[in-house]
C-alpha cells in the first residue's frame, strides 16, 4: 500500500513537470508569434496558414473560418474596386433626395459650395452645377450648352465620356464649353447610351457613355466673390432634353444647392453594399467587368436579384467595408513610391492626386492604388485635370502631414508660407478638408478656404502666410480655422498653372507647426 502511494506521488510529480514544460514551450511560442507580429505578420494569418488538415481535410470549424475569410477578402476588394461608382451613385441619390429626380433638375450652388454640402473635396471657390442623367430611362439625351460654359461629362464610373468618332479631326474626352469642341461658343451635345445601335443624327457634338448614368458637372469662375450672378446666369441657360423631344421636354429647374445641408457621401460601412447593389441593378453590363461582377455575385450582389445577406454575412460585409474604407484613406496618405510623380517635391510633403493620366491606365496594366486614392477622396476626372501644360487645366498639391512628418491636428496651430508670384494664370486657393469624409472642414467660417479673389494679406516681400489653428493668430492675417477634435488636410489649387510650377522654380513651403 505504501509503495503504491509513493508510485502515485511520483507519477503526479512527473505529470506536473511535463505540464510546466509544455506551458513554458507554449509561452515561448506565443512570445515568438508576438515578435513576428512586430515584423509585419499577424496571428490571424498564421492561424489560416497553419490550419490543421486531418487526412487532408479541415474541420467543420476550419471550413467556416475559411469561408468567412474569403467573404471578407472579396468584399474588401469589391469595395475598393467600386469606389468611383459608389461615390458617384451616392451623390446622385443624395441630390435626388434633396432636389428631385429628372434630367431637367440641375442644382446650382449659387452662393458657392460651403461645408454644409458633404461631397468629397469640393471646390468652394467656383460656382458648381451637378446633374445626373439616366440614358436607360430617357434614351439619348441632348444638352444645349450655353456660350461661356466650362464643364465635364463623366459616366458613373467617373470615366470621361468619349466622342463618337472624330470631331474636327480630334478624339474628345469629357470636356464641354471652353475646353471642349465648342470652344466656349456653345453648342448641342448628344449623349448616347453604351448599347445604342440606332442612327446617329448630324448636327451634334456626339459623345458615348460607358454607363447609363451620366454626370453633368459645370463650373463657373468669378473675379469678385461678392458678384456671382454672371456665372450662375450662364449655367441657367443650360437646356437638357431627350433626343427629338425638345417640344415635350420637362422645363428646366435650377434649385439652389447653397441653401441648406446636403449629405452626398458614400457609406463607410456595410450600407455601401446595399448602395452597390442598387447601382448594379440599374446599370449596363459591361463585358470588361464580368470578373468583378462575379466577385460581387459571390458576396450576394447580382443584377436582377435582391440583395438579402443573412445576419452572419451582413456582419462580415460591414467589417469588410469599414476596413476597405480605411485602406482607401491610407493609400491616399501614403501613396506608393513605385508610381513616379506621387510627390511633387522629393523633400516635401505635397502629394500629387494625378501622378498618372485621368483614366489611371498604363500600357499593360491599370494604376490601382492611385485610382483608389483619388476616388476615396474626390470625384470627376477629365484630361485637363491630369494635363501638364502651361496655363491649361489645374494642379492640386495636397498635404496630410506637417514638415515634421506628423498628421495635422485641429488642436494645434500651423503656418503655410507661399513664395511670391503664385504661378496661376486664372486663380489660386488654399482649402482645408476633413480627413475622413474629405468634405470641406466645417469650421464655422463661411468657407474653409481663401482664394486669390479674396485679396489675401500679402507680406512686404510679396509672399503669403496662411495660418491654420483653432484660435485666430490676430488681425490682419490669413486664417482658416480648425476644429480641435478633428484632423484636417490642406489643398492648394492652381488654375492655369504657369511655367514656374512645372520647372519647380516656385515651390510652396511645407506646412510648419507653430511651437
Amino acid at each position: 500500500m505504501k509503495k503504491n502511494l509513493l508510485l502515485l506521488i511520483k507519477l503526479l510529480s512527473l505529470v506536473f513537470i511535463l505540464s510546466a514544460c509544455n506551458q513554458t514551450k507554449d509561452s515561448t511560442s506565443q512570445g515568438n508569434t508576438k515578435e513576428t507580429n512586430k515584423n509585419g505578420s499577424s496571428s490571424r494569418y498564421d492561424e489560416l496558414a497553419n490550419m490543421t488538415l486531418t487526412n487532408g481535410y479541415p474541420s467543420e470549424e476550419g471550413i467556416q473560418e475559411l469561408k468567412d475569410e474569403l467573404l471578407f477578402q472579396r468584399a474588401t476588394q469589391a469595395y475598393l474596386w467600386a469606389l468611383p461608382a459608389m461615390n458617384m451613385f451616392a451623390m446622385k441619390e443624395g441630390s435626388e433626395r434633396d432636389f428631385g429626380k429628372g434630367y431637367n433638375i440641375l442644382p446650382i450652388w449659387k452662393e458657392r459650395l460651403n461645408a454644409k454640402t458633404l461631397i468629397t473635396t469640393p471646390n468652394s471657390d467656383v460656382i458648381y452645377a451637378l446633374g445626373y442623367l439616366n440614358l436607360k430611362e430617357d434614351g439619348p439625351m441632348v444638352i444645349e450648352a450655353p456660350e461661356g460654359l466650362q464643364g465635364i461629362l463623366d459616366d458613373f464610373w467617373q470615366r470621361p465620356l468619349v466622342s463618337e468618332g472624330l470631331i474636327e479631326g480630334k478624339k474628345w474626352r469629357a470636356d464641354v464649353g471652353l475646353p471642349g469642341p465648342d470652344k466656349g461658343k456653345g453648342g448641342k451635345y448628344l449623349l448616347l447610351p453604351p448599347d445604342y445601335k440606332g442612327t446617329i443624327p448630324s448636327g451634334y457634338y456626339t459623345y458615348r457613355s460607358g454607363t447609363y448614368g451620366v454626370f453633368v458637372f459645370w463650373r463657373g469662375f468669378f473675379k469678385n466673390p461678392k458678384e456671382l450672378t454672371a456665372p450662375v446666369a450662364v449655367m441657367e441657360k443650360t437646356v437638357i432634353y431627350p433626343l427629338g423631344k425638345k417640344d415635350q421636354a420637362k422645363p428646366m429647374q435650377f434649385p439652389d444647392g447653397s441653401a441648406g445641408s446636403h449629405n452626398m457621401l458614400f457609406p463607410q460601412d456595410g450600407k455601401a453594399f446595399e448602395l452597390l447593389s442598387r447601382f448594379i441593378n440599374s446599370e449596363y453590363v459591361n463585358p470588361v467587368d464580368m470578373e468583378m461582377r462575379g466577385v460581387l455575385q459571390s458576396i450576394g450582389i447580382e443584377k436582377g436579384k435582391p440583395f438579402k445577406p443573412d445576419a452572419r454575412t451582413k456582419d462580415i460585409l460591414d467589417k469588410a467595408a469599414k476596413t476597405a474604407f480605411k485602406m482607401g484613406k491610407m493609400i491616399g496618405y501614403d501613396l506608393p513610391n513605385y508610381v513616379e510623380g506621387t510627390r511633387y517635391y522629393k523633400d516635401k510633403q505635397w502629394l500629387n492626386a494625378f501622378p498618372v493620366n485621368e483614366t489611371f491606365t498604363a500600357d499593360t496594366y491599370n494604376y490601382i492604388n492611385p485610382r483608389i486614392s483619388f476616388f476615396a477622396a474626390a470625384y470627376s476626372t477629365s484630361p485637363a485635370m491630369a494635363l501638364s501644360m502651361e496655363n491649361v487645366g489645374a494642379k492640386y498639391p495636397s498635404a496630410f502631414r506637417d514638415s515634421d512628418g506628423n498628421f495635422f491636428s485641429g488642436a494645434s496651430s500651423y503656418v503655410l508660407h507661399l513664395p511670391k508670384d503664385v504661378p496661376a494664370a486664372l486663380f489660386w486657393s488654399v482649402t482645408l478638408y476633413e480627413p475622413i469624409s474629405a468634405s470641406g472642414l466645417d469650421n464655422g467660417q463661411p468657407f474653409p478656404s481663401i482664394n486669390s479673389m479674396d485679396n489675401p494679406v500679402v507680406n512686404k516681400d510679396g509672399t503669403y502666410d496662411f495660418y491654420f489653428g483653432p484660435e485666430s493668430p490676430g488681425e490682419g492675417k490669413n486664417w482658416i480655422k480648425t476644429v480641435t477634435d478633428k484632423g484636417f488636410f490642406v489643398n492648394i489649387r492652381l488654375y492655369g498653372p504657369k511655367k514656374a510650377f512645372f520647372d519647380q522654380s516656385w515651390q510652396p513651403d511645407d506646412v510648419k507647426k507653430i511651437k
